[in-house]
């Protein structure tokens, strides 16, 4: 019986260490962040290009990410001169695509995706990168009808907010 008590209090402790917890994985120096105004780089000219224009869509990207990182916590947002860190973005897609069709072969579902190119730049450290993506993406999905149905702008929306976080991860969890 003492055998058996043991092992579970052994258990019990190896659980208890098992690593995981909700603090950043920063370097203890990096405390606050600004997010630079998006730059959109998206061709509207090129008629391949012109699927979907959402106008002030580089102001809410960027209204998307400084709400997520306020709302994460682990950096403070400040102006640029006193910021640790900087995110520069730009902007270079912005997608519907067609997922599901009735059998009519009307669209019931689709998937939006925007686009960034990002660039993450410690400032404490001569402008050092701290990680960078030429292609980094948020979605999401939305049906036309039925019970699940809801608006595009919702949806646009969405994949902002969904785009923000995993900005945000990425750069307070650094993988």
């Amino acid at each position: 019986m003492k055998k058996i008590f043991g092992f579970l209090c052994l258990a019990m402790m190896a659980a208890a260490g098992c690593g995981y917890t909700t603090s950043s994985l920063l370097p203890s120096h990096l405390k606050t962040v600004f997010v630079k105004p998006v730059e959109n780089k998206i061709d509207y000219m090129n008629q391949d290009e012109r699927k979907l224009y959402v106008p002030g869509m580089e102001t809410r990207v960027r209204t998307a990410l400084i709400d997520r990182f306020l709302f994460d916590g682990n950096l403070r947002v400040s102006d640029e001169d006193t910021a640790d860190l900087v995110i520069e973005s730009k902007l270079l897609g912005f997608d519907r695509e067609e997922l599901r069709l009735t059998e009519n072969q009307d669209v019931k579902e689709y998937r939006l995706r925007v686009t960034v190119s990002l660039k993450v730049v410690d400032k404490t450290e001569n402008d050092k990168t701290l990680w960078e993506e030429p292609s980094f993406a948020g979605e999401s999905t939305y049906y036309v009808t039925g019970p699940l149905a809801k608006s595009e702008s919702t949806a646009i929306e969405e994949a902002f907010k969904d785009l923000a976080q995993r900005v945000v991860a990425r750069t307070v969890e650094n993988w």
